[in-house]
């Protein structure tokens, strides 16, 4: 009997080795890996492990692959909120809460996607949100996704208003559609703004809408010509992402536009992400201040006889994900390209790892090592998880969801206003002018 037990411990020692070397031959693996084999005390530590409690083996094998890939994945807001995430945030005091105004009418999933968003943001976040829409569809789209309960409890507790609104700008008008609809959700979250209601605006819906509502409700900056959408990007360092500016509200740009842009991000940069001096970065082909069209040549010239940040130099295409920067600065097409092609890393990332995993039933072992973290990186790099731009350069907090946003986006997005409202961004942003504010 005692013979038999060794010999079934025996085996499943040399099952386990055939495992681990299985595991360092695979290229796409390896460097995932090669901490738990680095000696054979640990792959012997491993193996008892599996034997007696195979929970564990995934557990450990979960912090050793979350520790590899740490460098390659981020949490934007995790810094600027006490070093963990919101979630794990408990018992939110009702003086901390502050208002802030919702688009319910904006978005391709809108008023449902936005509801469950807002309702679940309320849990998690110091907010009380004013709820803009047509009150019938928000109430209707509330019984469909079984929201209900949670929204009649809101409403009670006095965390959650609903504001009636008209029809909605549609995702296809043109931006101007904000004049003739006045009562439009838009238009009525901004104006909460404006009388001092609500800290900011969150919409999903139409940018240019939003764009063009800001504007003529809350007004452009003094010293600011057009406002920037603002977007986080990952970095190697996952405590300090990148600010990109401008990723879609300006098409074509001038010099001054672009130098606009760096002050509004150095300042953003400083405030709400507590880079003490962030560095600036202008988009280009090539290191040198001779590369680029006529556009990067004379931006570059004023970015460099700029006193009131640190100016960096070129950041090519390649260095915008390096860590090498805090701010980069493009025109809103280059910008909103690179957006897009982020949009999808994730999940193109996920894909290639899986593909290159061996099928057959070694393959299907050494997915199950893998698989919640594969799921990790691509909740890291996924867009909905970072669901929110700031459009920077109103007179007012402003932040922008993809049309395709669903709850974890809105959560996401409202997480990014908390940030801003709560780190006073508005008052140096309102300084811009006065050169002492913003000098290095």
């Amino acid at each position: 009997m005692e013979k038999n037990h060794l010999n079934n411990k025996t085996n499943r020692s040399k099952a386990i080795r055939r495992l681990v070397i299985w595991y360092r031959r695979n290229s796409a693996v390896t460097s995932l890996v090669d901490t738990a084999t680095s000696s054979a005390t640990a792959a012997s530590n491993v193996a008892g492990t599996v034997v007696s409690n195979a929970g564990s083996v995934v557990t450990s094998a979960g912090s050793i692959a979350r520790s590899t890939l740490e460098p390659f994945v981020f949490d934007p807001l995790r810094r600027l909120q006490g070093g963990e995430s919101t979630e794990e945030k408990i018992g939110i005091q009702a003086s901390e809460r502050i208002w802030v105004a919702v688009d319910g009418m904006g978005g391709d999933f809108a008023p449902g996607a936005i509801l469950d968003g807002c309702l679940k943001s309320l849990s998690l976040l110091p907010l009380k949100i004013q709820f803009v829409g047509e009150i019938e569809k928000v109430k209707k789209a509330a019984i469909e996704f079984g929201l209900k309960e949670s929204l009649d409890k809101a409403i009670d507790e006095g965390h959650f208003k609903l504001i009636p609104s008209g029809i909605s700008v549609g995702m296809d008008e043109e931006a101007t559609a904000v004049r003739k609809k006045k009562d439009a959700s838009i238009n009525v979250a901004m104006k909460l703004v404006k009388d001092g209601k609500a800290m900011g605006v969150y919409s999903a819906g139409n940018s240019g809408a939003m764009m063009a509502s800001a504007i003529f409700k809350l007004g452009r900056l003094k010293g600011i010509d057009r406002p920037a959408i603002g977007a986080l990007f990952p970095t190697k360092d996952p405590g300090q992402p990148v600010l990109v500016l401008d990723v879609g509200a300006n098409m074509d740009c001038k010099p001054t536009y672009l130098h606009q842009f760096a002050l509004l991000g150095n300042i953003y940069c400083r405030d709400v992400l507590q880079v003490d001096k962030p560095r600036i970065g202008l988009l280009n082909i090539g290191e040198e201040s001779c590369k680029g069209n006529d556009l990067s040549l004379a931006t570059y010239k004023l970015l460099d006889e700029e006193e009131r940040f640190y100016f960096a130099g070129n950041c090519e295409g390649r260095d915008v994900l390096s860590g090498d920067f805090d701010v980069v600065v493009c025109d809103g097409f280059t910008g909103n390209v690179l957006l897009k092609f982020l949009e999808s890393v994730g999940s193109v990332l996920l894909g290639v790892l899986r593909a290159e995993l061996p099928r057959g039933r070694r393959g299907k072992v050494g997915s199950a090592f893998l698989r919640n973290n594969l799921k990790r990186i691509k909740k890291r790099l996924d867009h909905a998880e970072h669901g929110g731009a700031l459009l920077l350069g109103i007179n007012g907090i402003c932040v922008i969801g993809h049309g395709g946003s669903k709850a974890l986006s809105v959560l996401s997005a409202l997480r990014v206003m908390h940030s801003a409202a709560s780190h006073g961004v508005m008052d140096d942003l309102a300084d811009l002018n006065q050169p002492e504010v913003l000098k290095v």
